[in-house]
């Protein structure tokens, strides 16, 4: 399945290359939510509460409104987390959070199943050259991501694995860390990070992966209106 990605910054969409570089800006918010309105989930990620840089909170539950959303960016705490279910969310993702210097804060992620049911928590593992990545993929865990699920898995009903090395440049994702990601789960993952083709969501289909689009999608690479 593909899920198409909304990152907003600033009240606009954006798309950053590597997390950092701002790429692609459209001021038109609700002309992208109208476009993947046939989905059946789309990845909603509110950059500036992620990087503690402020929030897009209203729009964020404006957009809910109209498309099933799961949400992610700045959720730090189980009530945040509860929170965006109230305001409309299908699903939350949480990521940094769910990590701490040594490895994955059991408690935390404990809490974040309780306030919201694990069944509707997306984990979010980030991985840069084999190792979990948090805050902004700015300091690196002693952790695999094939680790980190395993441990994860009794407290939520998903996860995201994003393959930071490439991320945003549109260059295809790696298989194979997808794949022993999948391999160490029960959980129904979703895989990001460069992935361009119809191909690649075809093959991510086939061994039980969705796949989450966004720079491929928003430059045109990757015609979201063919298949939904």
């Amino acid at each position: 399945m593909l899920i198409p990605s909304i990152d907003l910054r600033g009240g606009r969409v954006v798309q950053l290359v590597q997390g950092r570089r701002e790429a692609l800006a459209y001021d038109d918010v609700f002309a992208w939510v109208e476009r993947f309105k046939p989905f059946s989930r789309v990845q909603l990620i509110d950059l500036d509460a992620a990087m503690g840089r402020g929030h897009n909170r209203e729009l964020v539950a404006e957009i809910c409104k109209v498309l099933p959303c799961r949400v992610g960016g700045g959720l730090r705490t189980a009530d945040a987390a509860a929170d965006a279910l109230a305001a409309g969310a299908r699903e939350v993702i949480l990521g940094s959070g769910l990590f701490s210097q040594h490895g994955v804060d059991e408690a935390f992620a404990a809490s974040v199943a309780s306030a919201c049911g694990a069944p509707r928590v997306i984990a979010a593992v980030d991985a840069r050259h084999g190792q979990v990545v948090v805050h902004g993929w700015r300091r690196a865990v002693p952790l695999t991501p094939v680790d980190a699920v395993r441990v994860l898995e009794p407290w939520c009903g998903g996860f995201l694995y994003t393959h930071v090395d490439t991320e945003g440049l549109m260059r295809g994702i790696d298989m194979d860390a997808v794949r022993a990601v999948c391999q160490a789960t029960t959980h129904r993952i979703s895989a990001a990070g460069g992935i361009t083709t119809w191909e690649e969501v075809d093959d991510l289909d086939a061994i039980g992966a969705d796949a989450v689009v966004g720079m491929a999608i928003y430059t045109g690479t990757l015609e979201a209106g063919a298949r939904t």
